[in-house]
């Protein structure tokens, strides 16, 4: 492996991922060295990383070789996830809680041998109960109300027990780690097509291949609602985290709420189109889901405040853009 010029060195885990990617160019503009490692490398544009190895983080030779040095900071944000068609069809389960599970033990058995100076773990807002969620206008997911657990999937009861093994690794070998619940990331060069989207490229998407008049299909009535959180906002979010002193489990979201229909209004100005919309039956998970900021304001003396309206115009321009490429070579 080569070794990094710069004073300080990173490693993002997930790096060809839409967060991972997004982090390492600002880890690179911040002056980092920064090694990546995926299975892939970015979709949609080239890494920025210094040093990229395509590999499995489920392969313990693998972490013994891109753990091999103190990084002053490590960002493990590696997993099997998607958007709600793959996480709550129940078909990817058992992969969701294997993969990720292994992932998550082979990189702190490996940062625990080798030494780091400050590990970052992403959790999700899936880990919150699915019973403090029933009610779409006043959903509870204030960080002390993930106890008693009661995920609604498989996917966050893993982020539990992996948020679990990271903090009993700081109380028993002083590991120094911080730690995130993301509430819907999302941005420019994400995953749009292919079943694994989120909700926001979902919807921008379906609006960019609808002619003006004509129709989408949204999953339920549409009134269920979550709030969403452009990728900027959540890089800096978790800067912040990793130079406090404060570890979390924290929320990093946006609390500007909305239903699914209203994502689809927000889509549909941005396309300058009218559409009209049929409800259909599909996975939905739970009916209400907003980012709590109370804590991460308290501790880090900041909070998201970017419109939905402005994120939702900056992607709906990037996937129509990519859409009409597809339409082109076809």
């Amino acid at each position: 492996m080569a070794q990094s010029t710069s004073s300080k060195a990173a490693l993002v885990l997930g790096a060809g991922g839409f967060i991972g990617n997004h982090l390492v160019t600002r880890l690179k503009g911040e002056g980092f060295w920064v090694r990546g490692v995926d299975l892939k490398k970015p979709d949609f544009s080239t890494t920025e990383a210094d040093e990229f190895v395509v590999g499995d983080l489920r392969d313990q030779a693998l972490c013994r070789t891109v753990i091999d040095r103190e990084f002053q900071e490590v960002y493990q944000l590696a997993a099997d996830m998607g958007g709600a068609g793959f996480i709550f069809s129940g078909e990817n389960d058992a992969d969701i809680m294997h993969n990720s599970a292994q992932i998550n033990l082979n990189v702190v058995e490996r940062c625990k041998t080798h030494g780091v100076g400050r590990l970052f773990y992403s959790s999700s807002a899936c880990i919150y109960p699915e019973h403090n969620q029933l009610d779409p206008d006043n959903p509870d997911c204030s960080e002390q109300s993930a106890y008693p657990a009661d995920p609604d999937s498989e996917y966050g009861w893993e982020k539990l027990f992996s948020e679990r093994l990271f903090l009993s690794h700081r109380r028993n070998h002083g590991m120094e780690v911080r730690i995130a619940r993301f509430h819907n990331i999302f941005g420019p060069m994400g995953t749009w097509q292919g079943g694994r989207e989120k909700a926001p490229a979902a919807m921008c998407r379906k609006v960019a291949e609808t002619p003006d008049g004509g129709e989408i299909e949204i999953w339920g009535d549409g009134k269920q609602t979550r709030s969403f959180l452009y990728i900027d906002e959540c890089l800096e979010g978790v800067r912040r985290l990793m130079d406090s002193d404060f570890m979390g489990p924290v929320n990093i979201g946006s609390d500007e709420m909305v239903t699914i229909n209203q994502l689809a209004e927000l889509a549909m100005d941005a396309a300058n189109k009218k559409l009209s919309i049929r409800h259909i039956d599909g996975p939905l998970g739970v009916r209400g889901r907003n980012s709590d900021n109370h804590l991460i304001a308290e501790k880090l003396g900041w909070r998201p405040t970017k419109p939905l309206r402005d994120g939702i115009a900056a992607t709906y321009a990037w996937i129509d853009h990519c859409v009409q490429v597809a339409q082109t070579s076809q």
